[in-house]
């Protein structure tokens, strides 16, 4: 995956999206190298939250949750996200866009942040 967009910087977790477009075709297969990437991510230092959903447009959306920004880093050379990029090669119709997200809170502390 490239490296995420830079955003501010921010103590405590950190939200990550990643969004994948599956060739036409392709879109099981992406989804299964994902849901195999997600079982060993779920063991990573670190990692609160690692799940994908489907948009209307059949994209694929990765939502990440992290301690840290060091251990979200530390995963992007992981063994998983390494096994991940040479499984996903050649699935894809463009390029995985993902961006660091920096909350803005609101509401309860709870309901207002992921």
């Amino acid at each position: 995956m490239p490296e995420p967009v830079s955003a501010p910087t921010q103590s405590g977790p950190v939200v990550v999206t990643a969004v994948f477009v599956p060739r036409t075709g392709s879109f099981e297969a992406v989804t299964d190298v994902l849901s195999r990437a997600i079982a060993r991510v779920h063991e990573e230092p670190g990692c609160l939250l690692y799940a994908i959903h489907r948009d209307p447009e059949d994209r694929i959306i990765m939502i990440e949750k992290w301690e840290s920004t060091q251990l979200l880093d530390d995963h992007g050379t992981s063994a998983a996200v390494v096994q991940l990029n040479q499984d996903i090669d050649g699935l894809l119709a463009e390029p995985v866009v993902v961006t660091r997200l920096v909350p803005i809170p609101a509401g309860t502390p709870g309901q207002g942040q992921v």
